[in-house]
């Protein structure tokens, strides 16, 4: 989504910390993926890393204490974390009021299960954040209508071998046993099959 957006408009790219178990990892590759992308034909500017703990939030859950993690099989909604887009989206959604930024664009894709991944979710909260900060803002979600292996297909002249998602990662490295690491290696499998 960066890579495209930056050939159109400027990007100011985000990333909110929880305090989840991946973090971590997820940064340190995003961070590699971001400098080995090509020139983009606007600005790009450097990525903003925003703090909002959610351990008082979320008490004893597997995001944060590793113990249950959704396996391989696990089906989507085992991953659900309670208001992780409304919380992505305050931090954003200020963050953009205060420099003047009107479009906020969020990867959601095809088959989110969750109900703040909607597109009615993400109008709703436009409107409420323009009532919150008095600044007329945008949500867009480029991706909504297409899936993992989609976006990879799209991304295939990008460094996609740098890209994270694991939900129990070891080391700085993927589980290989998580719902998301499964996620990952099947549509990573399915567009290869698809060239």
């Amino acid at each position: 989504m960066l890579a495209e957006l930056s050939n159109r408009h400027a990007v100011y790219p985000l990333y909110v910390r929880h305090g989840l178990r991946w973090e971590q990892a997820e940064l340190s590759h995003l961070r590699r993926f971001l400098r080995a992308l090509p020139v983009p034909r606007f600005p790009l500017h450097a990525l903003t890393v925003l703090h909002l703990p959610a351990r008082n939030l979320y008490g004893p859950h597997w995001s944060l204490n590793g113990k249950g993690v959704p396996g391989r099989a696990s089906r989507d909604e085992a991953v659900y974390l309670p208001g992780r887009n409304l919380l992505l989206l305050a931090m954003a959604s200020v963050f953009c009021a205060v420099r003047g930024i009107r479009t906020i664009a969020i990867g959601t894709l095809r088959g989110n299960p969750f109900a703040d991944a909607t597109p009615v979710f993400f109008r709703q909260f436009a409107t409420l954040a323009v009532r919150a900060l008095h600044f007329s803002e945008t949500i867009v979600s480029p991706f909504c209508n297409l899936s993992k292996e989609q976006v990879i297909q799209r991304g295939r002249q990008l460094p996609l071998h740098l890209t994270f998602s694991c939900l129990n990662p070891q080391r700085g490295r993927p589980c290989g046993r998580c719902n998301k690491c499964a996620e990952r290696q099947r549509a990573f499998q399915s567009a290869a099959q698809k060239r």
